[in-house]
């Protein structure tokens, strides 16, 4: 692409010891201004942006796309479209987003308390009452069509925010072109059909651009954003971990400690996914507890 277009292009290598650095991680976290990031993608994208501020102090993004032009593989996946709920949250428990963490890190009686997934549930009703109908839609358009509503109105809002905070902390104006508000407006009401009528993800996109652009990157699938795959990354979080578990405090009435304490002495190169976002969510919420000192009441 970056022939096609005659520009110059920068490859932004990022190991494992930058991503794991726990002072970077406090950055991140009070730049998040909450615990609830995305582990070592929070990380990556500040870093990444840190690295263009130093050439430049604005840049542009493609944030939007895929709730725009139905991008993601989970908005066509079947289960995720059958299950009643956060398309997202689906996504997750079958392994189609790599961004969870075990229920069992959490401690048990707060889990109670808390019933998260009744607050889940009253937020999606809330949601999906919000959507227009239209007559002539059959079930199938109609599900697809609060699908995208939930995508813009919800899952947007959080990947604008995360870019607007990474950003912004290093003194970068990511600029997002494909929120336009006049093409969201128009590609919505777009049947879903349509969206992805040769069978890919984001068709409407691939066919407007197709004259524009190189065969290849007209016919590449989508891949998610990167995740560290170094099992360095991991044992790095398990030291982290290992000096909070010496620790006595609050993170320990949110985070279970026998589970913390088993998952920092499990073989970092076979911790799970889920695992390994258990650790850097407890990090990040010990961080965020640390910060603001907020009280905890159940």
């Amino acid at each position: 692409m970056a022939r096609h277009a005659g520009t110059e292009h920068t490859d932004v290598v990022l190991g494992p010891a930058a991503v794991a650095d726990p002072q970077i991680r406090r950055q991140v976290v009070i730049a998040r201004d909450s615990p609830a990031g995305l582990g070592d993608m929070d990380v990556s994208l500040y870093l990444l942006f840190k690295a263009i501020r130093e050439r430049s102090t604005v840049a542009l993004s493609g944030e939007a796309a895929d709730e725009v032009f139905g991008g993601y593989g989970w908005l066509h996946h079947p289960v995720v479209q059958a299950r009643d709920t956060f398309p997202w949250i689906t996504a997750g428990l079958i392994g189609a987003t790599p961004n969870t963490q075990p229920v069992e890190m959490y401690d048990l009686d707060t889990l109670i308390a808390l019933n998260p997934m009744e607050t889940v549930a009253e937020n999606y009703a809330t949601a999906v009452a919000e959507v227009g109908r239209v007559d002539s839609e059959s079930p199938e358009e109609r599900r697809m069509r609060v699908m995208s509503y939930l995508h813009l109105t919800r899952f947007l809002r959080m990947m604008l925010d995360r870019k607007d905070r990474m950003s912004m902390a290093v003194g970068l104006e990511v600029r997002v072109p494909f929120c336009d508000h006049r093409l969201v407006e128009y590609v919505y009401n777009t049947p879903w059909p349509m969206k992805t009528y040769d069978g890919h993800e984001k068709s409407l996109l691939r066919g407007a651009t197709k004259e524009l652009l190189p065969q290849s990157v007209i016919e590449r699938r989508k891949s998610p954003y990167p995740v560290i795959q170094d099992w360095r990354y991991a044992e790095a979080l398990q030291r982290s971990a290992k000096d909070l578990l010496g620790e006595d405090g609050p993170v320990f009435q949110i985070v279970s400690k026998d589970w913390l304490a088993e998952t920092v002495t499990a073989d970092p190169e076979s911790l799970t996914p889920a695992a390994r976002n258990g650790l850097e969510r407890s990090l990040d919420t010990a961080i965020w507890l640390d910060v603001y000192r907020p009280e905890i009441r159940m």
